[in-house]
């Protein structure tokens, strides 16, 4: 059999990863200062999880032969700056399959705890105070999903045995889903102020940078609730704390920008505002995931087959 003589850098032991291909030689790196090998020999990168874009970037101007960048995450926001430094014919592959069941759980628990009161029961139980009372069902209430891809209609699955009262879908174009019809982003000026819940999944792009700003935010019904599972820059933060803080509107936040949240920052303590620190995919369900999609894509890889999961190729 002939030497392998191309590398693969994977953030995890390749030995722990069933079904790899033998066909590379498999480096482990997962954001360490030093690299594991000649990054000129890699010709498949698998990105680490949850590192900073400029980590994550650091070896791509090394890689001339590099042929596929394979992320951990939905969103790929994190290493479009480095595409630049990359050679033309490059393929950039998104984690789809990996998150949706982890990220559309989180979704929901923001939304249960939001509307149940848990944070402010959580709050009593630390003061041995017995906040009982009367609290907000999902059942019956109107959930708007802006981000209807993969996670989108993971979330949807989830919310239908709670009774809602209507799942409405936004994603970029319209569409018909196998729920039902899709609407265009342009459509929420006139979706937005009939929705109790409003859940955003979308990815980060120039279209949805601040997409949940004032108009976005004004024009949601008194006394809803702003779920954001997707990254925090789709929503306008000063915008929100005016909302959070006159009391209109409430907000369950994965997210947040910037991130991490800094200590002080006012966010923290705004009135009806829960947060969590960025681990809609942080789960135990996340490796298993990872692992399998990462042997799928390499046995594709080494038969000279297409790549799944492409999000762009570079010029």
């Amino acid at each position: 059999m002939t030497a392998p003589t191309a590398d693969v850098w994977l953030p995890f032991p390749a030995g722990e990863i069933d079904g790899l291909p033998d066909s590379f030689r498999y480096h482990r790196w997962d954001g360490e200062d030093e690299f594991p090998a000649d990054p000129a020999a890699c010709v498949f990168y698998v990105t680490p999880y949850m590192k900073s874009p400029e980590v994550t970037l650091r070896p791509l101007p090394a890689m001339p032969d590099l042929k596929v960048v394979q992320t951990l995450t939905a969103g790929i926001d994190h290493v479009l700056g480095g595409l630049a430094d990359l050679g033309p014919g490059v393929r950039l592959c998104n984690a789809r399959g990996v998150h949706e069941a982890s990220t559309a759980e989180l979704a929901l628990t923001l939304t249960l705890a939001s509307l149940r009161g848990i944070p402010r029961m959580v709050r009593g139980q630390d003061r041995e105070e017995w906040r009982d009372g009367f609290y907000e069902s999902l059942a019956d209430k109107s959930v708007l999903i802006i981000g209807y891809g993969s996670i989108g209609a993971a979330v949807e699955d989830r919310l239908a045995v709670f009774e809602c009262g209507r799942i409405t879908r936004v994603a970029r174009s319209a569409r018909t889903a196998p729920h039902g019809p899709v609407h265009a982003l342009t459509d929420l000026p006139g979706l937005l102020p009939d929705a109790d819940v409003v859940i955003l999944c979308t990815p980060l792009t120039e279209e949805t940078k601040g997409l949940a700003g004032a108009d976005f935010l004004a024009r949601m019904k008194d006394g809803a609730l702003l779920v954001n599972v997707s990254r925090g820059p789709v929503v306008d933060t000063n915008s929100l704390l005016v909302e959070v803080g006159s009391g209109r509107l409430r907000a369950a936040l994965d997210v947040t920008d910037p991130e991490p949240l800094p200590a002080g920052h006012p966010l923290w303590h705004a009135p009806n505002v829960l947060i969590t620190p960025h681990v809609g995919g942080s789960s135990s369900a996340f490796e298993p995931r990872a692992k399998r999609l990462v042997a799928r894509q390499l046995v594709r890889f080494a038969a000279g087959e297409p790549v799944e999961n492409t999000v762009l190729v570079t010029d």
